[in-house]
Order: structure tokens, then sequence, then C-alpha cells
């Protein structure tokens, strides 16, 4: 839980909202990964597909998390589906950065710098690819990756303007008040 509550937050929110509408949108179902059917499609993925390992180191944990291949945020615009998503312990679930352009490795790059083998790498890639193929994941060119990155970058820019607008709404209704005192 956040100690202190920005605009930002709320703005994101709101993109991994619209994020998880458009996945559902592909799926054709909810995707609530907390209760029902969701929960279940999240459970068998870990248990059944991934063996109750990390996607990416491969130890076994209990603890494991979601962890969306393509980041779930206004730049990348993965989606949250279950051909998105994989299994992860926490050590793993922190992305790193390029040093040149700060921007996250992509998910190969991640799963890279976890493989202590290039034997090992190759069979992990293998099976986050086939995952990512069984769930069916939405193979989207890069206009539609373009396309909700303009949708998102818009709900940002709108959600975050939203508390300063609020802001001063509240302070002219308050001096209002005030003065009527």
């Amino acid at each position: 839980m956040a100690t202190y509550n920005t605009s930002s937050d709320a703005a994101n929110t709101m993109i991994r909202a619209f994020l998880t509408k458009v996945g559902e949108n592909y799926l054709e179902h909810s995707f609530n990964t907390g209760s029902g059917k969701g929960k279940e499609i999240w459970t068998k993925i870990k248990r059944e597909t991934f063996e109750n390992k990390c996607a990416f180191c491969g130890e076994s944990s209990e603890n494991l998390t979601i962890e969306h291949l393509v980041m779930f945020n206004r730049e990348q615009c993965g989606l949250h589906h279950p051909g998105n998503i994989v299994p992860c312990c926490k050590p793993c679930n922190k992305r790193q950065r390029h040093q040149d352009t700060k921007q996250y490795y992509d998910w190969m790059e991640q799963l890279e710098t976890k493989c202590e083998t290039i034997d090992e790498f190759k069979i992990r890639k293998k099976k986050i690819l086939q995952h990512i193929k069984d769930k069916n994941y939405p193979n989207l060119n890069e206009d539609e990756v373009n396309a909700l990155r303009a949708v998102a970058m818009s709900l940002y820019e709108s959600t975050s303007s939203e508390l300063e607008k609020s802001l001063n709404l509240f302070k002219d209704i308050d001096k209002t008040l005030v003065r009527r005192r």
C-alpha cells in the first residue's frame, strides 16, 4: 500500500484497468486472477504449466507472483491475459534496465540474466513461448500496440490532470464556504 498517493498512482491504476479490459476482450471473459475462473486459470498455469517453479530462474516456490511477460504498463502495453502471465519468484520479479536508455529489459532479456547456462535459457524460453501460444495471447502488430499506447497515454494524462482540477475546484468551493461562515 502506498504511503503517499499521487495522481500518477491513480493514472497507472487506470492504465492497468484499461489493459485488463482489452485482455478480457480478446479472451471473451473476465480474467480476475483473485477469484472464480480467472483464479482457476492462474492456478493451473502455476501448478501444471510451470510446476510451481519460477518461469525465469526455475526455482520451486509456494510464493510465486504473477509476472506479465510484456509489461503491464503504458509503454509496453502488455495485456492482462493468461498468455501474458507466468509465475515468478520475488527476486526475478524485478526487471533490470538498460544502462543507456533506462528502458526495462523485455522478458527474453530478463530470462537471459536469470539462466546460468544457454541450455537452461533455451529450455525456459521454449516453455514460455509454448505457454504464450497455448493460451492464445493475441499477436498484436505494431499499429495495434501503438493504438494501445496512444489510448494508454491519453488515459494517463487525463487521469493525472483530474487531481489538479479537483483540488482547484475544492479550493474554490471551500473559499465560498469559508466566506459564508
